[in-house]
């Protein structure tokens, strides 16, 4: 009887790397787009308080995040795909059919062939 392993479904395959690429891109833009807000908001919300200071280090820290981001990919944990490739198993050959060749070397093939195996 052959083991049959059950088909891969399509959600256990990891992301392409062209959508991994595209979400990183996409995250790295909305933070450097929050960074620019940050920015705007330092230098033209008056009048100057403890505000300007929190908008200012998000400024200047955000960069260094949304790289930090971008680099370290979607995923953290590593999705294993399942082999779409049905494994057959050989059936056992018979003991008496198989020749014993003690003389052989070993790692060396001997294959003795008669007319009845050409058949």
């Amino acid at each position: 009887m052959k083991s049959k392993h059950p088909v891969p479904a399509v959600t256990s395959l990891p992301q392409s790397p062209q959508d991994e690429a595209d979400h990183r891109v996409r995250r790295y833009v909305l933070t450097m787009a929050i960074r620019i807000v940050c920015f705007a908001l330092m230098m033209f919300i008056q009048p100057y308080g403890w505000y300007t200071w929190v908008f200012a280090l998000a400024a200047a820290v955000l960069p260094y995040i949304a790289v930090v981001f971008a680099n370290a990919g979607s995923d953290s944990t590593e999705t294993i795909a399942e082999s779409p490739v049905q494994e057959l198993e050989a059936p056992a050959a018979p003991a008496e059919t198989l020749p014993i060749v003690p003389e052989a070397a070993p790692g060396v093939f001997t294959i003795h062939e008669s007319r009845q195996d050409r058949e």
